[in-house]
């Protein structure tokens, strides 16, 4: 206890000024950075939010997710300890204006609101207001003072879908700072085997293998999925005679690079795009990069386009929500960033039993290493690794394109349960 008091009068200090810079970088940035603004912005709204929405004698489950990606891992929980303890209310709180601007009406939380800088006055008043009964973080969440302060209040704290991989900080250097904090979760719920050996190897002792909650995240989706006529009326998707189709999903112009040649080469293959992002200049870009003609959704749903025109061979998703859905019209995937920051999710795809293609950018996921291996991933790492893929799964040889879409849909199938295993293990 000695040595943990004589660590902490130095590495509290030094950390706590580095958040506090940080916190004031946000604000200057926000001056001309809309994002940051966003940040800044929301950091003031937390009190009020929290007061409106927690009372004193609320009984408060609190989960954190980073954004978007993370709040998807974290929503089978939530909406799990929703159907089984009415009797606590949700805070669901994001740290990124990404997550917080798409998910700050979600239905499944009673309060949503931004993460305080974690600097200790912060922490406490946070703490204080929220008072959680249980509090929960997803997948990479390690913010030093609140580790801390809920290990020194004896709130029961937990980190679930983790994952994490030898290259990283904690891991190369074992007397770290960083890797100490571990300590004070109740529990961490790992996805895998290795990352419980690593966990280990830190003389961290507090983890358990549970699996990924993103497994049974896509496989609701699946079950409930919307229905988009003007997808099935362009793909004709399980018609006789109908035409093979890609969806790429999550695409950024890097991905564009890797695969829109091949399909200039082959008009008798369709193509359906959801840009990552979008705006006027990104959909005039994505209508001019293809030889064999665009349409957009909204043209569809405006009565300026036919789906049926056989003229067009590229139809671009230019809204949000659909993505998940829209897998289901299609027999194979491309799913992006793979060439960019990082590999977006191809369970969304996977999950309806067709192939996935995607990028070298996958290290970190654990899932692009697994689905490879099981033969329904397709890793690529250029332009002419992407053509030999297509060629193929989408032109030569359809019986390989069924096979690899079955071990993908197996594969998803047997990841599923995570999250009842999570469960059990806080609610015991």
């Amino acid at each position: 206890m000695a040595e943990e008091a004589s660590r902490q009068i130095l590495e509290a200090p030094l950390y706590t000024a580095g958040i506090a810079l940080y916190r004031l970088g946000v604000r200057v940035a926000g001056l001309r950075n809309e994002k940051a603004r966003k940040l800044d912005q929301g950091q003031r709204d937390v009190w009020p939010l929290l007061k409106g929405h927690i009372a004193p004698d609320d009984r408060v489950v609190w989960v954190h997710a980073a954004s978007l990606g993370e709040f998807e891992q974290g929503r089978p929980l939530m909406e799990k300890i929703r159907r089984e303890h009415p009797e606590y209310k949700i805070l669901l709180t994001f740290f990124s204006p990404s997550g917080y601007e798409v998910r700050s009406h979600y239905g499944g939380a009673d309060c949503v609101c931004y993460l305080p800088f974690d600097t200790p006055a912060r922490v406490k008043r946070f703490l204080d207001m929220a008072h959680p009964e249980i509090a929960i973080f997803v997948k990479y969440e390690i913010w030093r003072n609140y580790l801390h302060e809920l290990y020194e209040r004896r709130i029961p704290t937990y980190l679930i879908s983790a994952a994490f991989r030898p290259d990283q900080y904690f891991f190369r250097h074992p007397g770290s700072w960083y890797g100490l904090w571990f300590r004070w979760y109740t529990r961490i719920f790992v996805q895998d085997e290795r990352s419980r050996e690593l966990l280990d190897g830190i003389d961290i002792h507090n983890a358990d293998v549970c699996g990924d909650t993103r497994f049974d995240r896509v496989t609701a989706i699946r079950a409930l999925r919307r229905e988009i006529p003007e997808l099935q009326a362009f793909t004709r998707h399980g018609e006789p005679g109908a035409p093979v189709t890609m969806m790429a999903g999550s695409s950024w112009p890097a991905d564009e690079e890797v695969y829109a040649a091949w399909f200039d080469r082959h008009p008798e293959v369709k193509l359906v795009i959801a840009p990552h992002e979008f705006d006027d200049a990104r959909l005039a870009a994505l209508k001019a990069r293809f030889a064999n003609g665009v349409m957009l959704l909204s043209e569809i749903r405006d009565g300026k386009a036919d789906p049926a025109d056989p003229s067009k061979q590229v139809l671009v998703i230019d809204c949000f929500g659909l993505l998940s859905s829209a897998y289901a019209y299609c027999d194979a995937a491309y799913v992006g960033g793979g060439f960019g920051a990082g590999l977006h999710n191809i369970n969304e795809a996977a999950v309806y039993d067709i192939p996935v293609i995607y990028g070298p950018n996958n290290r970190k996921f654990i899932e692009a290493r697994e689905m490879a291996e099981c033969g329904g991933g397709v890793p690529v790492d250029s332009a002419a690794g992407f053509e030999a893929a297509a060629d193929s799964l989408l032109v030569a040889d359809p019986a390989e394109r069924r096979r690899r879409g079955e071990a993908a849909g197996r594969y998803i199938r047997s990841k599923t349960g995570a999250t009842d295993r999570i469960y059990r293990k806080i609610f015991k």
